[in-house]
């Protein structure tokens, strides 16, 4: 099993989160923000679980208040707001830190020394897409849209 696969996490509603499950499938790992400018990019990750989650394919998102202090509310204030505002399907972890000493495992693994596509995160929304093996495959921008042709082609790719 992959590095990626064998994280866990703290789901969002408590208890854990393991990202084993995933295993075979291409996933979008998101650091997410109810408070943020781009917050309603919610929208097209929403649609693009719809769209694809039948393929194999699912958003992954992480709650993060690293940003401005973007994400303040408890864990069940996302939730509320994750269902109420956007409908999310998708899994969603409990708050975590992508940068800095207590950065995440995973995030040590996404952008950490010697990934793929090293690097701090720079800012809420910003995108790594995991394929099967749980490689990650390509990283983007938070002001990429999930919906951007880029994007898409990246995840039908990745899926095919």
């Amino acid at each position: 099993m992959s590095a990626f696969h064998q994280v866990k996490l703290q789901a969002l509603q408590g208890g854990e989160l393991s990202l084993a499950p995933l295993k075979g499938q291409v996933v979008l790992v998101v650091n997410v923000a109810s408070k943020c400018g781009l917050t309603p990019q919610y929208a097209a990750l929403e649609q693009l679980q719809q769209r694809y989650r039948a393929q194999g394919f699912s958003v992954l998102g992480l709650p993060c208040n690293q940003f401005a202090g973007q994400e303040p509310g408890s864990e069940q204030d996302i939730q509320t707001f994750c269902d109420t505002q956007y409908g999310v399907s998708f899994p969603l972890s409990a708050k975590l830190e992508v940068n800095g000493p207590q950065r995440h495992a995973l995030y040590r693994l996404l952008a950490g020394e010697g990934a793929e596509f090293p690097g701090d995160i720079s800012w809420n929304f910003e995108k790594f897409l995991v394929g099967k093996d749980g490689r990650v495959l390509a990283r983007f921008s938070p002001r990429t849209a999930p919906d951007d042709p880029t994007v898409v082609q990246a995840i039908e790719k990745a899926l095919a």
